[in-house]
């Protein structure tokens, strides 16, 4: 009988002990449950933010249509300072243009440099957005279809993928605004200055948008037409600009075409001697300056003259 009792107490304190372990062993994986689901939760939402914050389909076509614009735009090199003050041979001072000054050939050679570094900057500014955008589709993924395990057995790559996505956009804003040039050699010989000593002479890269044709007040009578153009930020401070005439041959072998150019400074200009029943083509665009280093596109517009 002692016997008997002393099996049934061993066997107890197994059952309770084993109970025990158990409860141990569950309340263990359910903190484990939670934690992983509190870590999946965390790391999911911090993907959501970005998306629908710095990668939303309405931000990445703002950016899109900014970087379009800016490869519309023509690109200039600034000179700061524009003036500096100069004694002449008599000693006295003149307050002189910094262009006059400048050695035309070092001149050249820093257009050459900002026409580079506009190129690779525009090159660039493609090359991020079309990152951005994989990286949108790569992060809606994980996102939409991937489950709380699967999700965090990919947490390190998604984060990375993240955190390198952030750099990219960080970049691409830094980019969307012109830089400034390094002056690598001197830009003013000293015999130039009779002793006068100069400010530092900064080299930087600015824009100006595109002038674009407004299509409902440009049209064509029978042997003249009126143009009207805009700018994207209607700058209200009308530059020297060239209108393009180009006569249409549909292709003709036995016509030849003919072109002309017009100066204006206006917004809106009226072509005279045309024929009548005939297509025109008209491309405007900004009057070329010593200061231009780069432009790739212009507005044009196709007119029919009444017959």
């Amino acid at each position: 009988f002692l016997t008997q009792q002393l099996n049934f107490g061993i066997m107890a304190m197994i059952l309770n002990e084993f109970e025990t372990s158990s409860e141990s062993t569950a309340q263990r994986e359910e903190q484990q449950d939670n934690d992983s689901w509190e870590r999946y939760l965390e790391r999911r939402s911090l993907v959501l933010q970005f998306l629908h914050s710095s990668l939303s389909p309405h931000c990445l076509q703002y950016h899109r249509t900014k970087v379009e614009l800016l490869k519309k735009c023509y690109f200039y090199l600034e000179i700061e300072p524009k003036h500096v003050n100069v004694r002449d041979q008599n000693h006295v001072m003149h307050r002189t243009d910094i262009l006059q000054l400048i050695d035309l050939c070092q001149f050249q050679r820093m257009k050459k440099v900002g026409k580079n570094q506009t190129e690779i900057q525009l090159s660039l500014l493609t090359e991020l957005l079309e990152q951005l955008e994989r990286g949108q589709e790569e992060l809606n993924y994980y996102v939409e279809t991937c489950d709380m395990v699967t999700f965090l057995s990919l947490s390190e790559l998604i984060m990375q993928r993240l955190s390198k996505l952030m750099e990219f956009m960080e970049t691409l804003l830094s980019l969307q605004v012109p830089g400034k040039l390094y002056v690598k050699h001197r830009l003013v010989s000293h015999a130039d200055l009779r002793g006068t000593r100069l400010p530092n002479i900064r080299l930087s890269l600015c824009t100006k948008t595109p002038l674009i044709f407004n299509r409902n007040e440009s049209f064509a009578h029978k042997d003249w037409a009126k143009l009207k153009w805009f700018t994207e930020n209607q700058e209200s401070h009308l530059e020297q600009c060239e209108l393009h005439c180009k006569l249409l041959t549909n292709g003709s072998q036995t016509e030849v075409g003919y072109g002309r150019i017009q100066q204006v400074t206006s917004n809106t200009c009226v072509v005279q001697g045309l024929q009548p029943g005939r297509s025109y083509k008209f491309t405007i665009r900004r009057s070329e300056t010593h200061t231009l280093v780069w432009e790739k596109w212009h507005d044009s517009i196709i007119l029919k003259t009444k017959p």
